[in-house]
């Protein structure tokens, strides 16, 4: 069964295929730019999703995934609503408390239960990159290239962006490619381990449903108990991590069981 579904307002697109939902990101006019709209959209996506989706994949319409932030939201007008003015004259904790709602249209994506694929294709900038960084896994275009240019605009990511980078590349990489700003092609993205594969641009839809083939294939218990302790790997000492995988394994012993 197929449904699909749209936000008007936060440029989000949605299509159900049985275990699999797609979010495309429609606003290809603007390369896909994004606004707290968008974020809203995108934590309400996260918010619906039901025991049965396995799969995430997130993709962007037209010839680039996201160019980022879109410009309106860099006016230092404070009547700009959700544009750095605003942000910028507000008491700290309300600043804070804005900025944990647009993190929720990004972290949902590492969700317990799920797996996320970002279908990468031209430009991933700032919030775009972000947002491809907080999937599991990436397929990027030859011609796509991601990049963290917060910093040299005065900024921070802010989006979940640094613990998610730090994650894939360690903490120098990840602190030279945040700190310059600079432009991470995919050829060197697949290097660092920040995308999965890097394909053909005319390869891409094919390169996906590849992935998402391979990913919905094993039985569902096993895939999940498994994204669940290389997700607490990281995290976790070995002690830690070594109970994490007995128990888990208990767990999936006995359902095969049949107790």
């Amino acid at each position: 069964m197929t449904s699909a579904g749209a936000d008007a307002d936060g440029w989000v697109r949605t299509a159900r295929e049985g275990a699999v939902l797609t979010v495309t990101l429609d606003r290809a006019d603007q390369l896909n730019a994004q606004t707290p709209a968008t974020w809203a959209a995108l934590a309400a996506v996260g918010a619906s999703l039901d025991d049965d989706v396995r799969v995430v994949v997130v993709r962007g319409e037209g010839r680039s995934f996201s160019a980022g932030l879109d410009r309106s939201l860099f006016s230092a007008d404070p009547s700009t609503a959700g544009g750095l003015g605003e942000l910028g004259r507000m008491p700290a904790e309300l600043a804070q408390e804005r900025i944990r709602g647009y993190q929720g249209g990004f972290r949902w994506l590492r969700s317990p239960g799920i797996v996320s694929v970002a279908a990468v294709q031209g430009h991933a900038i700032g919030a775009g990159a972000q947002l491809a960084l907080a999937c599991d896994l990436r397929v990027m275009t030859e011609d796509a290239s991601l990049r963290l240019p917060e910093t040299t605009l005065g900024l921070v990511p802010d989006l979940t962006g640094t613990s998610t980078l730090a994650e894939l590349v360690g903490y120098s990489r990840a602190l030279e490619i945040c700190l310059t700003g600079r432009p991470v092609p995919a050829s060197e993205a697949f290097a660092l381990g920040m995308a999965n594969a890097v394909v053909p641009r005319e390869g891409l839809d094919d390169a996906v449903a590849q992935f998402v083939a391979a990913l919905t294939g094993p039985p569902v218990g096993a895939v999940r108990e498994t994204a669940a302790l290389v997700r607490s790997a990281v995290r976790n000492d070995p002690a830690t991590q070594d109970a994490a995988e007995r128990a888990a394994q208990a767990r999936r012993l006995a359902e095969l069981a049949g107790g």
